[in-house]
């Protein structure tokens, strides 16, 4: 595996097509629908709809979630990142990262993010009787806060709500453009190098990856706005999976390492997240004390994060690697409405959430245990987000452009786009 020293160094470039990423992004788009309801019911998080009836149990079962779901969803940007940028150059990668990322953005924060908010006030007060179009203006009252970055907007009511992964992955796939303007391309083969020689070596893809992340986690804090982490170990997490696209052996490294990352993972979830009840109960904010077990939970949190990102990635790619031979028969139900779905996830993302809210605000109202709540609630914007999508966003050409989706003549057939393109 790559050694460091000696006149040549074979290199395997990574391939970009990687389906189980593609099947990982589809899994947490569509699961986001479920999770975001859940919060509905939790009874600590501040959700913009709250039923009367909380529990506990929705803490613990997003807490699994959570610890890798978004992580790995900047991961695979970063792995498309970096094959985008490798066809397209510096310039046209910033350029079709703007159009891509940034016209949803745009759109969504005017015709979409306004509502979760203008219900938000509604369901805190049955008084609250402003109309939707006279809460507008006061939505978009901001002020320029550069300290916040990459949220440089601020407003009493007016947020980027879910779409701060989308600000995030915009900002940070700009810095990568600048960087890769920037930087000597031999400088960058030899440190990719220099990488790939230690991650062959025995535990090496875990430990360090994962020491970063454990830091920033512990000292900047947890974001609980965003999905728990901060938003530097999400550059980290995005930083890594450009790394890992520039060459196979740190696919090899994931692989190999699959089944230590998860027992790792599960025994540092079993330490850290008792912790993390632990620093509540006390009367502490484990997101952002410095308290010592405040401290230890969040490093330990952002070791279990990459654990588990190895993990459920290298098991995927045990079971699509090698890859069996494909028969020219056409694709099955299950893989049309994958690729349906994988080819949707900018637009459900995008979707989802107002969708979620939305429904939301009527079913809290219901007399219901909260199983069945939670169950109608799921039900009805699982099929409203995929109707929105099918019908308003992928029949015509304005539309997809709106939402980020390339045009069908830019996909082969049965086939979906590379992880993060």
């Amino acid at each position: 595996m790559g050694e460091e020293q000696g006149t040549t160094t074979r290199v395997r470039a990574a391939s970009p097509r990687r389906p189980e990423l593609d099947a990982i992004r589809t899994l947490v788009v569509v699961g986001l629908i479920f999770f975001h309801s859940a919060l509905v019911f939790d009874e600590r998080d501040d959700y913009y709809v709250k039923n009367g009836d909380t529990t506990e149990v929705t803490t613990i079962l997003s807490g699994l979630a959570v610890v890798w779901a978004m992580p790995a969803l900047f991961l695979i940007a970063g792995f498309g990142a970096r094959h985008s940028l490798r066809r397209r150059g510096p310039g046209g990668f910033a350029a079709e990262r703007l159009l891509r990322l940034g016209m949803p953005l745009l759109f969504a924060i005017v015709a979409l993010l306004p509502v979760p908010q203008w219900l938000r006030l509604k369901a805190a007060d049955p008084g609250y009787h402003e109309s939707y179009w006279r809460f507008l203006p006061r939505f978009f009252d901001v002020r320029f806060e550069p300290g916040e970055f990459p949220f440089v907007l601020q407003g009493e009511h007016f947020e980027t709500g879910h779409l701060w992964f989308v600000v995030l992955l915009l900002a940070w796939a700009l810095l990568l453009a600048c960087a890769a303007r920037a930087l000597p391309r031999d400088r960058v083969r030899r440190l990719r190098d220099r990488l790939a020689a230690v991650a062959g070596r025995r535990g090496r893809v875990l430990l360090l990856p994962a020491l970063p992340l454990a830091l920033i986690s512990a000292l900047d804090g947890m974001e609980e706005g965003l999905a728990g982490w901060s938003r530097w170990a999400y550059l980290l997490f995005f930083l890594y999976g450009v790394v890992l696209a520039t060459d196979e052996r740190f696919r090899d490294a994931m692989r190999r390492e699959a089944v230590l990352a998860a027992v790792a993972g599960v025994v540092l979830m079993a330490i850290g997240m008792p912790l993390f009840f632990v620093v509540s109960e006390a009367g502490g904010d484990p997101f952002t004390d410095l308290t010592g077990p405040a401290l230890a939970m969040r490093a330990l949190y952002g070791m279990t994060g990459w654990c588990w990102v190895v993990a459920i990635l290298g098991l995927l790619d045990r079971r699509a690697h090698p890859r069996p031979a494909t028969s020219a028969r056409p694709p099955g139900l299950g893989r049309r409405v994958y690729v349906y779905l994988a080819l949707g996830a900018l637009p459900i993302y995008v979707l989802h959430q107002p969708i979620v809210v939305a429904v939301a605000y009527f079913v809290v109202s219901w007399q219901a245990p909260i199983a069945v709540k939670y169950a109608a609630l799921v039900a009805i914007a699982l099929v409203l987000t995929i109707a929105a999508y099918d019908l308003l966003v992928r029949r015509t050409r304005s539309t997809r452009f709106l939402f980020g989706m390339r045009e069908p003549a830019a996909v082969r057939p049965n086939t979906t786009p590379s992880p993060g393109e």
